[in-house]
């Protein structure tokens, strides 16, 4: 995911990635406490973090669901919802930009691939 989350940002597909997003909008004061050089460090290993913890939920659902073709993909993509629902609305009442379209569609892609690696197969 790190590596497209990249790719996305690079091409001009998504402006600011939501890690960047929560720790400078919606926790700058958590990120206050690293130091400048080892802010980008922080930010991406508190999204791997939550990329396991989010990983073992998955594995908490029943055999028979997580077993499904269609399965990590649809899991990928309710985390990514819940994300919009939830922490996007939050970011732009502190100020943060509003999601295009296309940081929409990169981010929803990008969530696709997360469920895809973590699926059973």
């Amino acid at each position: 995911m790190t590596g497209m989350r990249r790719m996305t940002t690079g091409l001009g597909l998504l402006r600011k990635p939501p890690p960047d997003e929560i720790a400078t909008e919606g926790m700058p004061a958590v990120l206050a406490r690293v130091p400048p050089d080892r802010r980008d460090e922080a930010i991406e290993l508190a999204h791997w973090a939550f990329g396991a913890v989010a990983s073992v939920g998955y594995s908490l659902l029943p055999v028979l669901a997580r077993r499904r073709g269609w399965s990590g993909a649809a899991y990928g993509l309710a985390i990514w919802a819940a994300y919009e629902a939830l922490v996007t609305p939050a970011l732009e009442q502190r100020g943060g930009e509003a999601r295009t379209v296309s940081d929409r569609i990169a981010l929803a892609l990008d969530h696709v691939l997360y469920g895809a690696i973590i699926q059973e197969r």
